[in-house]
């Protein structure tokens, strides 16, 4: 796929003649006389590099390159023939990535057009790298949930939004019931695919403001915000019900279900974030006690400590 080009340039001489030498080299282009112009052209076209001249009638270079940085994640290439008045630093600090002089051969142009390239496309897989390594620092490598350590990050940051916004925010937390047995009876890889396969459940269940967290090794939490509690109930029982009617093969023709057991709760004014969990565990433990497959809720009591 060509490379797109957007020549900005008021002298027409010059205009055309860089135009009908990017088209020779394959580049797609389009051209406009002035910055306003240009700004049009961008709402629709996707410009890899926009090549401006600096002195223009309205809109400058600069401020047009200033412009776009702002708008745009677009590389952005000044020419000039005023070497006296206008510096490269100058060009820089409006955000440009490459100046050159007027007049100049086409081959240099499309050197530098390439070097250009070459950086911006190095700048996407360094940010794509470090995507991936943020993603990776905060996922669970088995279920592909977040991890435990990126849930106490973002339960803190969901509390601070509540007392900030009074906006509600509700927790599930869900434990394998008797996975220590089927571990036993069938070995940790099978285990493990239990594991996978509930965390592939508990997101197919959320809606999108909802994130899913292993939160210890059978134990998965869920932070539900702008939620009140009665809803929390209807995702958790959702979730609930899916994973008990999965069925799972340890062996070749044996098929077996495993249940949950969760706990829910809703944050309360002024509660600290270990009370809110220690409520939400407590839920938990109360559905363990009594029966196991199934969800306790526990209403927070007003001004809870």
């Amino acid at each position: 796929m060509p490379y797109s080009i957007l020549i900005v340039d008021d002298d027409i001489a010059i205009k055309e003649s860089v135009e009908s030498y990017l088209k020779i080299s394959s580049y797609t282009v389009r051209t406009a006389l002035n910055a306003d112009d240009a700004l049009k052209i961008l709402e629709s076209f996707e410009a890899d590099v926009v090549l401006t001249d600096i002195r223009m009638r309205g809109m400058d270079g600069l401020a047009l390159t200033r412009k776009i940085k702002e708008m745009y994640n677009t590389d952005v290439m000044v020419m000039t023939g005023y070497s006296a008045k206008y510096s490269y630093e100058k060009a820089v600090q409006a955000g440009a990535s490459d100046f050159i002089f007027k007049p100049f051969r086409f081959e240099e142009l499309d050197l530098r057009i390439k070097r250009v390239l070459r950086e911006a496309e190095f700048k996407k897989e360094r940010l794509k790298l470090l995507k991936e390594l943020e993603k990776l620092a905060i996922t669970d490598a088995l279920t592909g949930l977040h991890n435990s350590r990126h849930f106490f990050s973002q339960i803190k940051t969901e509390i601070k939004r509540y007392n900030r916004y009074s906006r509600s925010l509700s927790l599930l937390i869900l434990d394998i019931d008797f996975f220590k047995v089927y571990n036993d009876t069938w070995g940790h890889l099978e285990g493990d695919k239990v594991l996978m396969g509930i965390g592939k459940i508990i997101d197919s269940c959320m809606r999108s403001m909802d994130t899913a967290y292993r939160y210890g090794g059978e134990e998965f939490a869920i932070l539900l915000p702008e939620t009140r509690l009665q809803k929390a109930c209807v995702v958790g029982a959702r979730i609930k019900d899916s994973i008990s009617s999965h069925l799972f093969e340890p062996e070749p023709g044996i098929q077996r279900s495993v249940t949950v057991s969760i706990g829910a709760t809703e944050l309360a004014e002024g509660e600290n974030l270990r009370s809110f969990i220690g409520r939400t565990d407590k839920a938990l433990y109360k559905s363990k006690e009594t029966g196991r497959n199934k969800l306790t809720y526990i209403i927070p009591e007003p001004n809870t400590p």
